[in-house]
């Protein structure tokens, strides 16, 4: 008999059922999972120093120089945050902290809510209880929004895309290169019904080109305006190539030759390849290849370049059309023999060149050398080694190609062209400039009455970007004053904010090479506490075992918890009980007289909050007579005991599996509450057999082995014992 170790409930906090109100509706009673919110919201997820102001980047840091106060467990889980918590993407003074936690939730979500809320800088949330939403007022938030650089089909109808949030919903309009749109003048544009979206149908004609230009997304409500990015809307272009009469190309056997595409100018850039005009891909190799942009390359000619023609075609991506031009034909002339010839470059000429690319691109280097023979690539980096890990030769090594470039991808690279007559170099000095990219994103605001706050955009680009700062679509200079606000460069700071302090604010920071614009609410909001669970919550959990009775709640200013027992006057805090910053309680060992109704109480200025929970503490499940391990004879009849003893409050199931596998009880099998039999064993029988009992809390099983010994006449020879040696004086024989 093998036993295996597989006790214990559930789950820490047990189950969670429905108010008894359901069950005297009618109603079946529900199922909840317990909230577990204090498994990543650790003690201390806000912290307030003396003076009442809260704790900003230090936080975790804090904690752990008080580790000594906190549990093995807590430290472990400090020591993972201090460690995953992203850098500060701003800071609040003493604001609103939304405490929160909803039903049935995974646990990565409370893990990402916890490094929210160390990042002290992340986007707040209204809760998502439907009451909650439809109570609370919230400026407009942009949620979904055309690319940048929107190109579109002119075979479609246009479609620029704008959603947002926000109490009450917002309201729509758009800008057109800066000035109104006036939707409804053009009867051929509309804004899809609660959005923001724009709609441009040609099916009544016209031409989509009339409708290009930059446009920008308005959402207002009461408390604020949102705004779009600026969207470039331009629509793709398939242009004919023009007509042109090609005559012969005449080149001497091994010189060099380039076939120039000079494709039309598409919108997008079309695709290029070279095939010859019966449609057969032109085969490259070291000595022809295709350059980037576009052109065919011949280190060296060869007489057997005269058997095909060379047509450029152009595959353009909206209409999926192949443009062709008229081919290419060679004339080869002969020599006695061909000469050879040190390397040249034919891309880039000359012996150096400068490239820039943006920070986040691909850099990509070209080096194309004629010469007979033709001449080998090889690249190198002035004073350091190729980027091995996002490196890469490409076109016969003639192309190299360095992925999401970064700063210290500058510098000199250089390509080595040789053959056996010498070789030659080129310098390429690669300079690398960068759009704006985040340091510090301006997050939604959310502060109680009286409290202090602040907005922080921070980026980086080179050369570096500028920050300017609106609110509600018009420039901070433009704005009414405000006594409370001030403008230190990339930090707007709110002090003592009020009710008339909502808006919604801007942060546009660009150079040269782009753009990043972010829109950042602040919504004051001045909400007594309430309770987020359902109320008068049944949990049930096994003795022994840990659990946490969880108390989400919302308020501003940030309500103080407390939890009571059996309406007890005393605060529960110490001992088998600890409060966690979140409300909830943890119970570290279930005990018999844990048993109760526990109530946890919500207060601020406004008023006070309750809930209750109900816990009953349940008797393990435990298999006290397991099955042991057997050998039977073929046909024969097995019993396998598996009786329990468990809580009878709860449903017992016993389920059997053998070989770890779902049992089928066939007719020869006889499965009861406290045994399994089998008749007429078989030798298919054999195997492992376990007994598994559960209820809805825990779970306990028991595996013991089954052998079949078949049923054959079996003849035993056996072999006489040794005779004994004999004892020599002084030795003993073993």
């Amino acid at each position: 008999m093998r036993r295996l170790a597989a006790r214990g409930a559930a789950g820490d906090a047990g189950e969670v059922v429905a108010p008894a109100a359901d069950s005297a509706q009618g109603r079946s009673p529900r199922r909840w999972r317990l909230i577990d919110l204090c498994a990543v919201w650790d003690t201390g997820v806000f912290l307030r120093s003396a003076d009442g102001s809260r704790a900003s980047s230090g936080v975790a840091r804090r904690r752990l120089n008080e580790a000594e106060k906190l549990s093995s467990v807590q430290k472990a889980q400090l020591e993972r945050l201090e460690v995953a918590r992203p850098r500060e993407l701003g800071s609040r003074e003493p604001g609103l902290m939304l405490r929160m936690a909803r039903q049935q939730l995974p646990p990565w979500v409370h893990a990402a809510f916890l490094l929210w809320l160390l990042s002290l800088g992340g986007a707040i949330e209204i809760p998502m209880d439907p009451s909650i939403q439809n109570e609370l007022s919230q400026p407009p938030t942009i949620t979904k929004q055309s690319v940048k650089d929107h190109i579109v089909d002119p075979r479609d109808n246009i479609l620029i895309e704008c959603e947002a949030k926000g109490n009450p919903a917002p309201s729509f309009h758009w800008t057109r290169n800066s000035r109104f749109f006036n939707i409804a003048k053009d009867p051929r544009v509309s804004m899809r019904r609660r959005s923001g979206t724009l709609v441009i149908d040609f099916r009544s004609g016209g031409r989509p080109e009339e409708y290009e230009g930059e446009y920008q997304c308005f959402a207002r409500n009461k408390f604020g305006t949102a705004l779009s990015n600026r969207i470039r809307l331009q629509v793709s272009k398939s242009p004919l190539w023009p007509k042109e009469n090609l005559d012969p190309v005449v080149v001497q056997e091994g010189a060099p030759l380039t076939l120039q595409c000079n494709p039309p100018p598409g919108l997008p850039s079309p695709v290029i390849f070279w095939m010859s005009s019966s449609m057969e891909p032109i085969a490259q190799d070291k000595r022809v290849s295709q350059g980037h942009h576009g052109d065919l390359y011949f280190s060296n000619v060869v007489l057997q370049d005269m058997q095909t023609d060379y047509s450029c075609n152009a595959r353009f991506h909206f209409t999926h059309t192949i443009q062709q031009k008229n081919p290419f034909t060679l004339k080869v002339l002969t020599t006695r023999g061909v000469a050879e010839r040190t390397p040249s470059f034919m891309y880039p000429q000359g012996t150096a060149s400068s490239q820039m690319v943006l920070r986040g691109m691909d850099l990509l280097l070209e080096c194309i050398a004629s010469g007979v023979p033709t001449p080998d690539i090889a690249w190198y980096k002035k004073g350091g080694d190729l980027p091995s890990h996002k490196a890469k030769f490409e076109n016969f090594n003639k192309a190299l190609r360095i992925t999401n470039v970064s700063e210290e991808d500058s510098g000199e690279y250089f390509c080595l062209a040789s053959n056996k007559m010498g070789s030659i170099r080129h310098t390429i000095s690669v300079r690398v400039k960068a759009a704006p990219y985040w340091l510090d994103e301006p997050k939604n605001l959310i502060l109680a009455p009286g409290e202090d706050g602040r907005l922080v955009c921070r980026a980086n680009g080179n050369p570096k970007p500028t920050v300017e700062w609106m609110v509600n679509g018009e420039p901070l200079q433009s704005a009414p004053p405000n006594p409370n606000r001030e403008v230190a460069g990339d930090t707007i700071i709110f002090r003592d904010t009020q009710i008339s302090s909502r808006a919604v604010y801007q942060c546009n920071t660009s150079n040269e090479h782009g753009y990043l614009l972010a829109n950042a609410f602040v919504s004051v909001l001045d909400v007594p506490p309430r309770m987020l669970s359902p109320r008068n919550q049944l949990i049930r959990v096994i003795l022994y075992n840990r659990t946490r009775l969880d108390c989400p709640f919302f308020g501003s200013p940030i309500p103080t918890l407390r939890w009571f027992k059996n309406g007890q006057g005393s605060n529960l805090d110490g001992g088998n009980y600890h409060v966690y910053e979140n409300g909830s309680l943890e119970i570290k060992m279930i005990r018999k007289e844990d048993q109760g109704i526990y109530t946890c109480v919500a207060t601020n200025i406004l008023g006070k909050a309750e809930n209750q929970v109900r816990l009953e503490v349940k008797d393990p499940t435990r298999i006290y007579q397991m099955p042991e391990d057997q050998v039977a004879k073929k046909g024969t009849t097995v019993q396998l005991p598996c009786r329990v003893k468990h809580d009878p409050s709860l449903k017992l199931t016993v389920h059997w599996l053998k070989d770890d596998e779902p049992l089928y009880v066939g007719n020869r099998m006889k499965k009861e509450d406290d045994s399994l039999t089998i008749f007429g064993v078989a030798e298919r029988d054999q195997g492992s057999y376990t007994c598994i009992a559960s209820t809805e809390l825990d779970k306990d099983l028991a595996k013991a082995y089954l052998t079949v010994l078949g049923n054959c006449r079996c003849s035993y020879w056996h072999r006489p014992p040794s005779p004994t040696p004999p004892q020599q004086p002084g030795k003993q024989w073993a």
